[in-house]
C-alpha cells in the first residue's frame, strides 16, 4: 500500500496509521473489501477478517451508505451501530476517504469506530433527574398555590381555613426546602468525586454526635437507639462533615422506617486484613432495625435517585429520595463500601466499611 510519509528510510502505511490508532479502525479497498484492521476493531466484529467484503462482516444499511458515498464520491460521513448483543451499546462510525484528488477518486476507505455508550447512559440519567426532580417539586408548588388561590377566594375570611391551609403550605415549603438541599449537597459531593478525602475521623466519637442529634425524633417514634461502640479506637480516613452525613442519613432512615416503639442498633467494629494490602484496616458500622424489611426485588436499586420503595410512605415522612444516593457519593469518593440485608418482616442491615488506620 501506498506510504503516508517517511522518518529516515521507513514508509508508514495506512495500516501503520489503523493499527496506531486507541478506537477501532478499519482500512477498505476501492471495493470495500478489508484490508486491515487493528486489535480493537477485531474484539468488535467477530467475522472481520482480511480479504472480505465488508457486507460480509456488517451489513448495516447506513455503515454501507457512508462507505459507499466516501469511495463514489470523496466524502466524509458518518453511520450509527447497535452491535449484536451490545446490551444497548452505542456506536459511532465515521467513514474517510483515503487517496482522493482532483484527477481520480478514494483508493480506499478508512472505518473508525467511536463508543458514546457512556455518554449516552449520562444523558439519559441528566435526562431522568431532571425530570424527576421537576416532578418532586410541581407536587408540592401545585398545592401551595391551590392553597393561595382558595385564601385569596372562598376562604378569605375563613380563619379556621386559613390557619389550617397556611400550616399545610408551610410542610410543603419545608418538602421542598429539603429537596433543594439536598440536591444542592449531591451536587457538591459529585463534584469532590475524584478528590479523595484527607483527615482523621473518631468513628466513635462521630456516631455519638449522630444519635445524641437524632434522640428527639427517635423520642417521636418510641425508638430507643442503641450504641455498641468498637472496644479500641476506630480511626477513619475521611471527611468529618461528609461522614457525619452519611451514618445520620443511614440512622435517620432506621428510624423513619423501622417499627414505631421499636428500636435501632448501630454496632462499630474494627478489623484487620492481611490480604488487603492498599487498606489493611478497616472500620466497621452496622445500622439495622426491626422494621417491615425491604423486599430483594429492592435492594439493587435503593441507592438509585428518587428511588423509593414506598413513594406515599417516604413522602409522608418527609424523605427527598436522595438520602441515599448521597450516601453513596459519599462512600465512592472515601473508597467506602455498602452492603444492605433485609428479611421481610424482620428488619434491614446497612453495612457501611470504611478504611482505617492501624
Amino acid at each position: 500500500m501506498t506510504g503516508i510519509g517517511s522518518s529516515s528510510d521507513k514508509n508508514l502505511t495506512w495500516i501503520d496509521l489503523a493499527a496506531a490508532m486507541p478506537d477501532p479502525a478499519i482500512v477498505l479497498d476501492e471495493a470495500s473489501v478489508i484490508l486491515n484492521y487493528n486489535a480493537a476493531a477485531r474484539s468488535l466484529f467477530d467475522r472481520l477478517r482480511q480479504g472480505v467484503p465488508l457486507e460480509h462482516v456488517n451489513r448495516d444499511p447506513e455503515l454501507i451508505s457512508a462507505v459507499s458515498n466516501a469511495l463514489q464520491n470523496g466524502e466524509k460521513g458518518t453511520a450509527h451501530l447497535v452491535p449484536r448483543g451490545g446490551a444497548g451499546q452505542r456506536l459511532i462510525a465515521t467513514v474517510a476517504p483515503l487517496g482522493a484528488a482532483v484527477e481520480h477518486p478514494p483508493i480506499a476507505a478508512l472505518i473508525t469506530i467511536h463508543d458514546e455508550s457512556e455518554q449516552h447512559r449520562l444523558l439519559e440519567m441528566r435526562t431522568d433527574f431532571i425530570a424527576n426532580a421537576s416532578h418532586e417539586l410541581r407536587t408540592p408548588l401545585a398545592s401551595v398555590r391551590g392553597f393561595i388561590e382558595t385564601l385569596q377566594g372562598p376562604a378569605r375570611n375563613d380563619e379556621k381555613a386559613r390557619e389550617r391551609f397556611l400550616a399545610i403550605m408551610a410542610d410543603q415549603a419545608e418538602r421542598m426546602t429539603r429537596l433543594i438541599d439536598d440536591l444542592l449537597l449531591l451536587s457538591r459531593v459529585e463534584e469532590k468525586a475524584n478528590l479523595k478525602p484527607e483527615g482523621r475521623v473518631d468513628v466513635n466519637d462521630l456516631i455519638e454526635d449522630v444519635t445524641r442529634s437524632l434522640m428527639p425524633f427517635a423520642e417521636e417514634r418510641h425508638i430507643t437507639i442503641e450504641v455498641e461502640p468498637s472496644a479500641s479506637p476506630l480511626i477513619a480516613m475521611g471527611d468529618r462533615d461528609e461522614l457525619f452525613q452519611v451514618f445520620h442519613n443511614l440512622v435517620e432512615n432506621a428510624v423513619k422506617y423501622g417499627k414505631e416503639g421499636g428500636s435501632v442498633k448501630v454496632s462499630l467494629l474494627k478489623k484487620n486484613s492481611a490480604r488487603d494490602e492498599k487498606f489493611p484496616a478497616r472500620a466497621h458500622v452496622s445500622i439495622t432495625d426491626n422494621g417491615p424489611g425491604i423486599a430483594p426485588e429492592h435492594l439493587p436499586r435503593l441507592t438509585e435517585r428518587f428511588y423509593r420503595v414506598s413513594a406515599e410512605h417516604s413522602r409522608r415522612i418527609g424523605g427527598t429520595g436522595l438520602g441515599l444516593a448521597i450516601v453513596k457519593h459519599v462512600l465512592n469518593r472515601h473508597e467506602a463500601e455498602l452492603s444492605v440485608q433485609s428479611v421481610v418482616g424482620q428488619g434491614t442491615t446497612f453495612n457501611v466499611s470504611l478504611p482505617a488506620y492501624k
